[in-house]
């Protein structure tokens, strides 16, 4: 899988709410949800790039489709 730089938490928090998920709760993690896929987002800057392609990966979305969202 190629990278995805490293990125601010809340740009990813963003990118994925216009991917249609939704936060379900937050506290040192932020957990969205879709009502079918469930991701956990760490609240530290920045996300580690390999943790981002995790998430991203389990979001249901290709590296191309995140960037877009950016």
């Amino acid at each position: 899988m190629p990278k995805v730089s490293g990125i601010n938490h809340l740009i990813a928090v963003r990118a994925l709410e216009k991917a249609g998920l939704r936060i379900a709760r937050q506290g040192k993690h932020i957990v969205m949800t879709n009502g079918e896929r469930i991701v956990t987002i760490p609240r530290h800057n920045p996300v580690n790039a390999l943790t981002m392609g995790g998430i991203i990966k389990d979001a249901g979305l290709s590296i191309e489709d995140f960037r877009k969202l950016l």
